[in-house]
């Protein structure tokens, strides 16, 4: 071997990571973007000890999921679908008309899940994902931080 000696990747295991928490106001931003960035924190991309295959996220809260922008027409064309299992059981909703109903922080809830991975571990980070369509949150236990995003 030459002069130099050989380095073994670091891999995080399961107490090498404190997880925090972090509050997203969601008021006036462009979805997608809110999502990726979301996504990003709740995967640990932003640590350096990132490991694709172990859960080395934080856990984020989003307030105000009802006040997101959607930009161009999708408030009017975007559609989610959902099953109920049965015969014809097959629903659909716009994106404005979810995001003025009761449950509009499944919007963000959607778009964040759609950007992780769709395993196991996916289903383990989105659990790890608070949304909230008012700008209250029950976790000031946590004392999370405050994100600016955009």
């Amino acid at each position: 071997m030459g002069a130099q000696a050989h380095k073994a990747t670091r891999s995080a295991k399961r107490g090498d990571i404190e997880p925090r928490w972090w509050v997203v106001d969601a008021e006036d931003q462009v979805l997608g973007r809110l999502a990726t960035r979301v996504a990003t924190l709740l995967r640990g991309k932003h640590r350096a000890l990132y490991t694709p295959h172990a859960d080395t996220g934080d856990f984020v809260i989003v307030v105000n999921a009802e006040k997101v922008r959607l930009t161009g027409r999708k408030a009017e064309q975007k559609t989610y679908y959902r099953h109920s299992g049965w015969a014809g059981g097959l629903k659909s909703i716009t994106a404005d008309k979810l995001l003025a109903g009761p449950h509009a922080d499944r919007v963000v809830r959607q778009a964040v899940r759609g950007m992780l991975p769709k395993n196991s571990l996916g289903r383990k980070l989105l659990r790890k994902l608070k949304v909230y369509t008012g700008p209250d949150h029950p976790h000031a236990a946590q004392k999370p931080e405050v994100l600016s995003v955009g």
